[in-house]
């Protein structure tokens, strides 16, 4: 009988020593190492392998361009996020909140590529109930298939014999090696299932989705290591009070990192989110102080958002500053500069302030409208409601250019705004190339003036 031997693995960055530490010398966190039993014999069911090729350096001109085409998948705002499509051989890392939706998506995509031989593995479902899911989204992939298995290697086997053109696994940490001692979910199990399946994804040219859970910080659970071997990380964010769900990029090889992809939870499913400006601006009939809309970029997509801004006496010794999407630290230093500069007493009132939706919006360009939601509010005088704003507000109170204006203003044209306010010093901006009006504005008077007369 082989002697049990075991190991000590940081939970923070996955750092391996053969006793305990208190301070992890990898990452510097404490209290982070957890004993894991491992075993280093090589067992009877060997673990992937294709071709036992030999690596041989070659001359960086040698190397012959291979043209990767792109799988383009039904899914508009998943193609968004990865970058313009799905790469073949790649390794993706889907995260997200519990209930949040990360298995529907990802089984909603297999059910809808009806071109595409899907497997789906799961480690936390039956087959039936992975069909009640599929039928209630709508069954039409008639080569999607169901594989319910835990073991790495079995789930191999499989797939040598389905031959798939995408693999899920739902989740990473369910599945487990019997090169590992260890229990499933584990550090190293963790680490060693996800190395298989990156070279099983890079031989064989299948790309591979991981399901992976998150910790109660928000951030994947697992090493660290494991977000460095995978090609890109996916985040699937959204509050459990909206129906809407939005898909980051983390991480990505092969594309931008600043994409936003945005669905709406229905009973049927998820529905794709074309038009996202439609949907985070409220359609009212009264028109209401406090309410500014701003021009904001999310990657390569302009929004529209709604700004909402309450003023109020404050009811205690110390006003309050709260906000909801948006940096409050920012928000602090916007009403100073308010105060400072342009003369209006904020320093004794409380200021609450939300961008509807449910989205976060970290992009400098809606401070003004901000300021236009503030000081709406303060006086309680409403906002037209086709007037929208996009430009930076700086410390000395003047109003600073943004970057790609033109597509901001073309959004609010399309939308049927009449006028956007923008910083008089963006450069190469006409007005006889819009039909919607472009009021320039240098400082936050001139702003007051042009929302307030």
């Amino acid at each position: 009988m082989a002697k049990v031997k075991s190991a000590y693995f940081c939970q923070n960055c996955g750092h391996e020593t053969p006793k305990w530490l208190g301070k992890c010398p990898s990452c510097g966190e404490w209290n982070t190492f957890v004993e894991e039993i491992i075993e280093k014999n090589i067992p009877s069911v060997v673990a992937f392998s294709s071709s036992t090729r030999n690596s041989k350096p070659q001359a960086i001109h040698t190397i012959e361009n291979q043209e990767h085409v792109r799988i383009f998948l039904k899914d508009a705002e998943l193609n968004r996020v990865l970058g313009g499509g799905l790469v073949p051989g790649s390794l993706i890392l889907f995260g997200g909140e519990p209930g949040i939706g990360k298995s529907t998506l990802l089984l909603q995509m297999a059910v809808d590529e009806d071109q595409l031989n899907v497997l789906y593995v799961s480690g936390e479902e039956s087959e039936q109930q992975i069909k009640m899911r599929a039928e209630r989204i709508g069954l039409t992939n008639q080569q999607c298939y169901i594989l319910t298995e835990t073991n790495i290697q079995n789930i191999f086997l499989q797939a040598e014999e389905t031959q798939p053109q995408l693999l899920i696994i739902d989740s990473i940490q369910t599945l487990y090696s019997t090169q590992i001692e260890s229990s499933p979910g584990s550090i190293s199990q963790v680490r060693e299932c996800t190395a298989q399946l990156l070279r099983y994804a890079k031989q064989t040219g299948v790309p591979v989705f991981l399901i992976g859970h998150i910790t109660k910080e928000g951030s994947l659970a697992g090493p660290k290591v494991l977000e460095h071997m995978v090609d890109a990380v996916l985040q699937f964010e959204g509050d459990r009070n909206h129906v809407y769900r939005l898909l980051r990029s983390i991480k990505n090889r092969f594309g931008s990192t600043n994409e936003l992809g945005i669905y709406e939870m229905l009973g049927t499913g998820l529905r794709q989110v074309e038009n996202p400006s439609e949907i985070l601006i409220t359609n009212t009939d009264n028109s209401l102080s406090g309410i500014s809309i701003g021009a904001t970029l999310e990657g390569m997509r302009p929004i529209l958002v709604e700004v909402q801004a309450l003023v109020t006496s404050a009811a205690y010794g110390t006003p309050q500053r709260s906000s909801t999407g948006f940096d409050s630290k920012r928000l602090n230093m916007l009403l100073a500069v308010m105060e400072k500069r342009c003369g209006f007493k904020l320093g004794a009132k409380d200021v609450f302030l939300n961008i509807a939706g449910g989205i976060k919006i970290d992009d400098p360009a809606i401070d003004l409208a901000v300021v236009a939601a503030v000081l709406s509010s303060n006086a309680d005088l409403p906002i037209p409601k086709n007037i929208a704003l996009s430009a930076e507000v700086g410390l000395s109170g003047e109003v600073r250019p943004v970057n790609r204006i033109d597509q901001r203003i073309s959004e609010a044209e399309k939308l049927g705004f009449e006028k956007i306010i923008i910083s008089k010093y963006n450069k190469g901006i006409e007005q006889k190339n819009f039909k919607i009006e472009l009021v320039k504005c240098g400082k936050i008077d001139e702003v007051v003036r042009a929302l307030f007369g």
